[in-house]
């Protein structure tokens, strides 16, 4: 789905207090499904990247983050991935020669770029097959709402300018469950991008700061005339980074997060990248949903995480391998 404006804190709308009461409903399920949930754990360590508003955080960039620290260390972690939007219910490796987006999800293409990714709608069992082929520590792309599987350490990710939007539940608002409880169960917040308010903690947890940057091979293509295009959580995020880049952005066409591109919609936006004499660029994510004819016609913008200052973030996942205390 796309973001509807009237999420953001600084809109203002009747949408919010309209859907109030569904938000009542949406919590009341949420709240029989957890319960009637049995959480299990394995023998190695269980990190989840997660968030409390729906979409467009940067959970990706953060787990692949992370997983590149592990490697650096010495480690084997492995992804582990609900896969959405694939048909496969898994558990199932994630192979890139083999499985396409509609078999298990555009994410965990992305995250088997850098580490063994599994794809498991049944989160313990997905967990289990990591760790029996291998994995030392398992890395979860999203899953902070979900109960089934014990997190080690759970890490929330929240955009720095978005928030957590308007401060209402789904559908009224963007979170998917009531801020002070998911800030709560979090062991450290991740603050991707610019903040109007930088705070050292956020109720007692660790707070640590980044932003995402070009990619070495995209800085090359800084100054450029683009037409750009995005189906993610928040596209204007994508478009703001390519003007930060010194792209000059012509035109951008915003989908919704996940979105299926069809050949009509490829080629508008291709004429009108050649009448401009411009590049069409999109984001990595959106480039795995593209078909092969498609994908000869686009260029990728990759951008990657830097962190302002990783060192403590990282003895604390290093403490969290010696001895199981993050602390």
């Amino acid at each position: 789905m796309k973001a509807p404006g009237f999420w953001d804190k600084k809109a203002a709308s009747l949408w919010p207090i309209i859907l109030t009461p569904a938000s009542w409903l949406y919590r009341a399920v949420d709240k029989i499904n957890r319960s009637l949930q049995t959480e299990r754990s394995v023998d190695i360590p269980v990190i989840c990247v997660g968030n409390i508003v729906a979409g467009g955080a940067g959970k990706t960039p953060v787990a692949i983050g992370l997983a590149k620290f592990f490697m650096s260390e010495g480690y084997s972690p492995h992804f582990l991935s609900r896969g959405y939007g694939g048909k496969l219910q898994g558990p199932v490796k994630v192979v890139l020669d083999v499985h396409q987006f509609g078999d298990v999800g555009d994410e965990p293409l992305l995250l088997a770029q850098t580490a063994p990714t599994w794809i498991s709608k049944d989160r313990y069992m997905g967990a289990v097959a990591a760790a029996n082929a291998g994995a030392d520590v398992i890395i979860m792309d999203d899953g902070f709402q979900n109960p089934t599987l014990y997190k080690d350490f759970s890490v929330l990710v929240m955009d720095g300018q978005y928030g957590i939007g308007n401060g209402r539940l789904l559908p009224a608002g963007p979170l998917r469950e009531p801020a002070e409880e998911g800030l709560a169960r979090a062991d450290a917040i991740i603050i991707v991008g610019s903040s109007e308010d930088k705070k050292p903690e956020i109720l007692n947890k660790p707070v640590f700061y980044s932003k995402l940057v070009p990619h070495e091979p995209a800085k090359g293509a800084a100054l450029d005339k683009v037409v750009a295009f995005a189906g993610i959580g928040r596209p204007e995020k994508f478009f703001a980074s390519l003007g930060d880049a010194g792209c000059d952005v012509i035109k951008g066409f915003s989908f919704a997060d996940h979105h299926i591109y069809k050949q009509t919609e490829i080629m508008k936006m291709v004429e009108l990248a050649a009448r401009e004499e411009a590049a069409l660029v999109t984001t990595r994510k959106d480039f795995v949903r593209l078909s092969m004819e498609a994908q000869m016609m686009v260029t990728v913008f990759d951008v990657e995480l830097h962190f302002d200052a990783p060192d403590k973030l990282q003895d604390q996942l290093l403490a969290l391998m010696l001895d199981g205390n993050p602390e």
